[in-house]
C-alpha cells in the first residue's frame, strides 16, 4: 500500500545556474588559438606545435559539447522526460573525459616514440606561438575558474582548458630547452610529463560520470546510515528496497519501502509519517523533500512482498 502526499510541489528539475556564456567565450578563445597554432606549426615545421594544435581540436570539440549540454540542461521537463535534459551534463562530461583519456594515451605513446627519433623543430617560432597559445589558455581559465565546481560538465570543460594551458607550457619549456641546448628530446620528455598530469584527473572524472550513469549510490551517501535514521523514527518497523542515485550534480534522489504500524493507516497518521521520513533525509542527508519517495506499508503487508531486498 502506497502513501500519497498532499503537499504541492514539482518534481521537475529547476534550471540552475546558466553557464552557457562562459562556455561560449572559452570555446571562442580555444578555437582562435587552434587556428593560430596550426599556422605556427605549418610556418615552423614544428611537430610539437602541430600536436598541441591536435589537442586543441579535441579540447574545442569538448567545449562545444559542454556548451550544447549546458543548453540542453536548460530545457524544461516534460511528461516523456520528467528530469528534462539534466543527464546531458553527465553524458557530456563522460564524453569529454573519454576524449581526454584518448588524447593522454596518444601523447604518452607518441612521446615515447619521439624519444628514440626526435624530429627537428624551429624553436624560435615555437616560443612565439607557444606564448600566444598560453595567453589564450589563461584567458579561458579565468573565464571558467569561478564555475569550475558547479557541475561535472563545467568541471570537464575546465579540465579541457587546463589541459590546453599545460600543453602550451610544455611547448614553451621544450622550445626553450631546444633553443638553449639543442637537446631535441626535450619535446617528448615534457610531453610524457604532461600526459602524466592529464591521465589521473581524467580517469577520476570518467569514473565519477560512469558511476552516475550506472545509477550508483552517491559516494557521500551511506545507505546503512540512512536506514538507521529512518528506523529510529516512531512507528517504523523496517526499511527495504532502499535506493539512491544521482540525476546530475547536486541532485540526489532516494526511494524506499517503509513498514509502519498497522494503526497508522486507521488513525490518519500516515501523512505525518511521510512528512517525518522526508524531513529526516532532508535534514541529515541533504536530499530535498521533492526528491525523496517513500512507500508506506502496514506490517501485515510484508507477507505479500516477494523478492524483497535491501
Amino acid at each position: 500500500m502506497g502513501a500519497g502526499h498532499t503537499h504541492g510541489h514539482s518534481h521537475g528539475p529547476g534550471p540552475g545556474a546558466d553557464h552557457r556564456g562562459r562556455l561560449a567565450i572559452a570555446f571562442t578563445i580555444t578555437s582562435l588559438i587552434l587556428v593560430v597554432e596550426v599556422i605556427g606549426a605549418v610556418w615552423s615545421g614544428s611537430l610539437a606545435l602541430l600536436a598541441d594544435a591536435g589537442h586543441m581540436v579535441t579540447d574545442a570539440a569538448g567545449l562545444l559539447i559542454a556548451l550544447i549540454a549546458a543548453s540542453l540542461a536548460r530545457r524544461p521537463a516534460t511528461d516523456r522526460r520528467t528530469w528534462g535534459y539534466l543527464r546531458a551534463e553527465v553524458l557530456a562530461a563522460c564524453l569529454q573525459a573519454s576524449v581526454l583519456l584518448a588524447v593522454g594515451v596518444f601523447v604518452m605513446v607518441e612521446a615515447v616514440q619521439r624519444l628514440f627519433d626526435p624530429p627537428p623543430v624551429g624553436a624560435g617560432i615555437m616560443l612565439v606561438f607557444g606564448v600566444v597559445g598560453l595567453l589564450g589558455n589563461i584567458a579561458s581559465i579565468a573565464v571558467l575558474a569561478s564555475d569550475r565546481s558547479a557541475n561535472m560538465n563545467m568541471r570537464a570543460a575546465f579540465l579541457e582548458v587546463v589541459n590546453d594551458a599545460l600543453g602550451s607550457v610544455a611547448v614553451l619549456v621544450a622550445a626553450g630547452v631546444i633553443a638553449t641546448t639543442g637537446w631535441e628530446r626535450a619535446d617528448p620528455v615534457v610531453s610524457i610529463l604532461l600526459a602524466a598530469l592529464i591521465l589521473p584527473r581524467t580517469i577520476i572524472l570518467l569514473r565519477e560520470t560512469v558511476s552516475v550513469l550506472l545509477e550508483s549510490t552517491p559516494r557521500d551517501l551511506d545507505l546503512d546510515d540512512v536506514r538507521r535514521h529512518l528506523l529510529e523514527l516512531p512507528h517504523v518497523h523496517a526499511v527495504h528496497d532502499l535506493h539512491a542515485s544521482q540525476i546530475a550534480t547536486g541532485l540526489p534522489v532516494l526511494s524506499a519501502h517503509v513498514v509502519v504500524d498497522d494503526s497508522c493507516f486507521h488513525d490518519g497518521h500516515v501523512p505525518e509519517m511521510l512528512d517525518q521520513l522526508q524531513q529526516c533525509v532532508a535534514e541529515h542527508f541533504a536530499i530535498s523533500v521533492e526528491h525523496s519517495t517513500f512507500q508506506l506499508e502496514p506490517v501485515r503487508h510484508s507477507s505479500h512482498e516477494s523478492g524483497t531486498h535491501a
